[in-house]
């Protein structure tokens, strides 16, 4: 069985992490882009709005991306006051222009110190961690860090602490990581190992995953995305976050 399953869900691999799969997934939100920075804002933002409608996520991601004049990183070192003001009427569910600003100054703070996001995460990281856990409940105290923090914005960035399964944070991971020429998946950071990804636990990849028997745990929570990720390395103990592609394909698109 398990045999059969590797080969069905290898297939399922290869033939939805193609570059047709972009157009309608939040992905194409930072394929909007060619400088890394972009790449990696318009990430962050789309694969944190991504809850709900893939395609209301996709439009208000291209709201916001309009709004900083279709230059996420120079907006976000360089905005004025002015430019602020901009955004005042942008909502998407409950994130707010509040929790926006936030995020700006966040940005803004990070980038005066670093070229690249990936050092948010990768600083919390030992080449010898099994996974992103330390990278991620880093990042999230990192995140925070600022004085005078809206206590409002502390639900959009989740941690495995709190017992979270950091759907959103593992997605924008797993595009940014991930490198295999295909297409999707951008690959442009090179201080966390593929093998570390974890996968991201949308609702179709936990229906799936619990009729193949991949997961047993009932809570949709931090320890059912390792017990995924975990029967996934039976796999490709190398690359087990490339099943999100079987795995979400079959359950949303094909309403396995």
């Amino acid at each position: 069985m398990p045999d059969k399953l590797a080969i069905f869900l290898n297939k399922k691999v290869d033939e939805y992490n193609q570059p047709f799969f972009i157009t309608a997934d939040p992905i194409s939100i930072p394929h909007l882009f060619s400088k890394k920075q972009d790449i990696e804002i318009a990430g962050f933002f789309a694969s944190i709005f991504s809850w709900g409608n893939r395609t209301t996520i996709i439009n208000k991601s291209r709201e916001l991306m309009q709004l900083m004049g279709n230059a996420p990183y120079d907006f976000c070192i360089h905005h004025t006051d002015k430019d602020l003001k901009k955004l005042m009427t942008f909502k998407h569910r409950t994130f707010n222009t509040t929790d926006l600003l936030y995020f700006i100054e966040f940005f803004k703070f990070h980038y005066t110190k670093y070229n690249s996001l990936e050092d948010a995460f990768s600083n919390w990281l030992n080449k010898k961690d099994v996974n992103i856990e330390a990278a991620l409940n880093g990042f999230s105290n990192y995140f925070f860090s600022l004085p005078e923090v809206p206590k409002r914005t502390f639900k959009h960035i989740a941690s495995p602490i709190k017992k979270s399964s950091c759907k959103r944070l593992c997605m924008f991971l797993r595009w940014m990581v991930r490198n295999d020429n295909k297409g999707v998946d951008f690959g442009i950071w090179k201080k966390i190992n593929p093998s570390q990804l974890i996968i991201p636990l949308d609702l179709h990849v936990i229906r799936v995953a619990k009729r193949f028997n991949l997961i047993n745990r009932s809570q949709s929570d931090w320890l059912a995305a390792i017990e995924l990720t975990e029967a996934m390395k039976q796999f490709d103990f190398n690359d087990p976050v490339k099943y999100d592609f079987a795995l979400f394909s079959l359950g949303a698109l094909e309403k396995f």
